[in-house]
C-alpha cells in the first residue's frame, strides 16, 4: 500500500518486472515475513524478475530452489526509503524549452 500510494503522490509508476512483499512499520521499518518460498515461486511463476524482501528474511532465501534464486535478483531492505528506490521508476527531469 505505501508504494501504491507514493507512485500516486509522486507520479512515478512501479516497475512492472518487481514484485515485493512485507508489512512497514509507521516509522518506516520493513518487517520480517512468513512464506518466503512459496511467494517467491509465485513471482518467478508470474514472470517477475525482480523482488523486494524484508532484510530479516534473508535467511530463508535458503529454502528457494538455487534455479530460481539464479533467474532473479533479489533487493533486501530495511526501510521504505530502500523498497522504493528500488519499486519506482526513476524520476524523470524534463527541461523547459
Amino acid at each position: 500500500m505505501v508504494t501504491a500510494l507514493t507512485s500516486l503522490l509522486t507520479g512515478r509508476p512501479v516497475r512492472h518486472t518487481v514484485g515485493m512483499t512485507g508489512e512497514v512499520t509507521l516509522q518506516g521499518r520493513v518487517l520480517p515475513i512468513g512464506g518466503v518460498k512459496q511467494k517467491v515461486l509465485a513471482a518467478h511463476a508470474a514472470g517477475l524478475t525482480e523482488v523486494i524482501l524484508p532484510e530479516r528474511n534473508r535467511g530463508d532465501m535458503d529454502e528457494v530452489p538455487q534455479e530460481v534464486r539464479d533467474a532473479m535478483t533479489f533487493h533486501f531492505a530495511m526501510t521504505i526509503d530502500e523498497v522504493l528506490a528500488v519499486a519506482l521508476e526513476p524520476v524523470t527531469v524534463t527541461t523547459a524549452a
